[in-house]
């Protein structure tokens, strides 16, 4: 045990001693077990020192024939824990050590996970020291490599993501984006040499928009890939070089320049103080000795729920009421969340339709621009405003060579969607990553009810909608409106437009296709397990499944909605006002027939494709429950984020409660919102406005005229736009009211 090691042991030694209050004289920790009571007070813990049957030896406080307090406890092979204890647990502060040489100093969570804030040391001299969850790197941190390397910056699931700075020992350094440990996004990488490379980064090396600059000023701007055949740039000397690199070929970045650029991986522990066995008298060592490892979402957040195929499982062993006797398990029979879609491999009959949609949008946000402000031109909105460019499939000047046939592209409005990416604070980067990286897109299943097609990302962050021309004229006419109002009202639910763009293939077909790119509201951590449209009509507004039948990916209507959705009170007041807000803005630009669209994830629940899970009970009085499956250590299993206010907002990922409500049987008149049963579920709730490009035009003029010779005309969704913005919030706000 080297000096530092020791003297740290020993301050913790101290804090054992000063914490216990008065007591005998303990002996060496290598005695055999000896006991040393307290003063018989309120503190009923004791000073004890052990050496386990298998060898492992213990001292510190002891309670109930276990360790409560301050501790330490040394493994026969070596390891060594010094610190805070819970009822057997390690949890709190504490230091951990291996035989190797490396330590953990820093904070511990329930089960002995690595979680919080602390300092790594690995056996050669590797050092991590900031955020971690759950055993891996998590959030910011500093980490300095055996070989000199270092780095500063986000981590995410134990490897760097987001925004950091590498530098190398030998001068060269990259600052900008990571994802899953390599370059990914925007960055800059400058070598020691005065050369240096801005520009697109996808899996650690160039690709896409980019300058490589040289130390006396000359630069070459193109579009890179390591793929010659991609490669595309034009080279401009510096005043005075005379053309001194015009023989330089792109390609020496990839197989010269970046050679000395390679990323130093972390050390691999073998084994964390989580994955330690705990041979305590008073524990179990078939279930609660034994430091279980759980599962890990994508995103580095804890789950006890999550299985490989998706499952959720609850084991019944705690009781199903959390908080003020709310039922963590809901009576229903949820099935286990799978991904939407058919991915667009090739062979796909949209295949090239996909490479054209992803060229285009590179296309569209790569060019430079000037820096936009917010405030807006008229003319920007002018619906002649827009930018065709021609993508030859061996490339021109401004575009790249691709395998896909000839087309056209077309953007709309360029300057006010680049302000309105900018006002929603998307990253240009992260947006062309999402939408033309190496991903494909994937199409929904069916096409929806107005004949366009559906697309969602990889990641689930946006959705690719084609649309009629008939939506294009509605939605370029109402977009001055649309902008004031999004730029007006921050928590706005309507859906958030992110593109306007048109493809067009030559040729024979001269086929045009026209799609929006919009925000999906559904992308999150948590699984959504419910959702609805809700219009506030109930002629043809429900599905005719049965239970067995819905999919978590089955999007139920008006007369399938079991519940009422109970908001806290200073996000309810904030809801209502925007409902009536955004409303307002609708029936303004006579727009009807949009839609509540509500996703619901139920905490704690079991669910999986063969079986129900256990029922919910109807609270009863103000009793207590045992929440100790659902909870770790004081935290919230399903809000275990790094900043939980920076992912909440309004429609986002709220906490809430649903109540089941149960309709009375009438024959002529369904009801619309059923009555309360008290039966209530912990759920975290997503929200917004949907469908808002549906005009009052003739069309629904005439089909309300004809439905209404044959329906009751309040019950039909094509209404006059006062009419449906009034019928709209009267529904929603029985729907969703206040948690009293």
């Amino acid at each position: 045990m080297n000096k530092e090691l020791t003297s740290l042991v020993k301050a913790w030694e101290a804090a054992v001693i000063k914490s216990a209050g008065p007591k005998k004289r303990v002996n060496s920790i290598f005695t055999p077990m000896h006991v040393a009571h307290v003063d018989d007070d309120n503190d009923v813990s004791q000073i004890v020192e052990k050496v386990l049957s298998n060898g492992d030896i213990y001292k510190g406080q002891w309670h109930e024939n276990l360790p409560h307090g301050h501790g330490k406890y040394l493994w026969s092979d070596g390891c060594m824990y010094v610190g805070e204890w819970k009822n057997g647990e390690i949890i709190g502060k504490g230091l951990f050590s291996w035989a190797s040489g490396a330590t953990y100093e820093g904070d511990f969570k329930s089960g002995g996970y690595i979680d919080g804030k602390g300092t790594y040391i690995g056996p050669i001299g590797d050092t991590y020291k900031g955020c971690w969850v759950m055993d891996l790197r998590n959030g910011q941190g500093t980490q300095s490599y055996p070989n000199g390397d270092f780095y500063d910056g986000d981590w995410k699931k134990g490897l760097q993501s987001g925004e950091g700075r590498y530098q190398w020992k030998n001068g060269n350094h990259y600052i900008g984006q990571w994802r899953h440990g390599v370059f990914y996004g925007n960055g800059t990488m400058m070598w020691s040499n005065g050369n240096r490379y801005d520009g697109c980064w996808e899996q650690g090396l160039p690709k896409g928009n980019g300058t490589f600059k040289w130390g006396n000023g000359s630069f070459y701007v193109g579009v890179w890939s390591k793929d010659p055949k991609e490669q595309n740039g034009t080279y401009y000397p510096s005043s005075g070089s005379f053309g001194g690199h015009l023989e330089w070929d792109p390609q020496d970045l990839f197989s010269v320049d970046l050679n000395d650029c390679k990323v130093c991986p972390c050390e691999k522990v073998s084994i964390f103080p989580s994955q330690r066995i705990l041979n305590l008298p008073g524990l179990d060592n078939d279930d609660a000795s034994v430091m279980k490892p759980r599962k890990i979402s994508v995103d580095g957040r804890l789950s006890n729920y999550s299985s490989e195929d998706g499952s959720y499982s609850y084991d019944g062993s705690e009781s199903p009421l959390v908080g003020n006797s709310i039922p963590r398990v809901p009576h229903l029979a949820l099935k286990a969340p799978k991904k939407q879609g058919e991915t667009i491999s090739k062979g796909h009959k949209h295949y090239e339709l996909m490479l054209n949609l992803q060229l285009g949008i590179r296309h569209a946000v790569g060019r430079p621009a000037p820096s936009s402000s917010l405030d807006l031109k008229s003319s920007a909105f002018d619906a002649k405003e827009k930018v065709w460019t021609k993508f030859p499939p061996e490339g021109s000047k401004h575009t790249p060579p691709h395998p896909s046939c000839e087309f056209r592209w077309k953007d709309y409005c360029p300057v006010v969607f680049r302000a309105l990416r900018k006002l929603f604070k998307v990253d240009p980067a992260d947006y062309m990553i999402s939408l033309c990286g190496d991903d494909a897109l994937r199409e929904l299943s069916s096409p929806g009810k107005s004949g366009s097609f559906f697309y969602l990302t990889n990641d689930d962050r946006y959705m690719i909608k084609t649309m009629k021309k008939a939506e294009v004229k509605v939605f370029l006419r109402m977009l001055p409106g649309y902008y004031k109002h999004v730029r007006a009202f921050e928590n706005t639910l309507v859906t958030k437009f992110f593109g306007l763009h048109c493809v067009r293939l030559t040729g024979a077909s001269q086929k045009k296709v026209r799609f929006v790119i919009m925000g999906n509201l559904f992308c999150s951590q948590y699984s959504i397990h419910r959702r609805f449209d809700l219009k506030g009509s109930t002629f043809g507004r429900s599905t005719d499944k049965p239970e067995a039948e819905i999919e978590p990916t089955t999007t139920l209507k008006d007369l399938d909605l079991n519940f009422i959705f109970r908001l806290r009170k200073s996000w309810f007041h904030e809801f209502c006002r925007q409902v009536d807000r955004d409303c307002d803005f609708l029936e303004q630009e006579r727009i009807m027939d949009y839609s509540m669209l509500v996703g619901l994830h139920f905490q704690g629940i079991s669910c999986s494709d063969n079986s129900t899970p256990s029922g919910a009970r109807t609270p009863t009085g103000n009793g207590n429950s045992d929440d100790g499956a659902h909870r770790l250590s004081g935290v919230d299993v399903d809000h275990l984020v790094v900043d939980p206010s920076r992912w909440t907002q309004l429609g986002i990922n709220m906490p809430a409660r649903a109540e089941l409500t149960q309709r009375r049987s009438v024959c002529d008149t369904p009801q619309l919102v059923g009555e309360p049963t008290g039966e209530l579920y912990e759920i975290i709730i997503f929200f917004g406005i949907i469908d808002i490009l549906q005009n009052y035009d003739i069309s629904k003029k005439l089909e309300h005229a004809y439905k209404a010779f044959q329906y009751d005309p309040t019950s039909i969704s094509a209404v006059d736009p006062r009419l449906y913005s009034k019928r709209f919030r009267d529904f929603i706000f029985s729907v969703f009211v206040e948690d009293t």
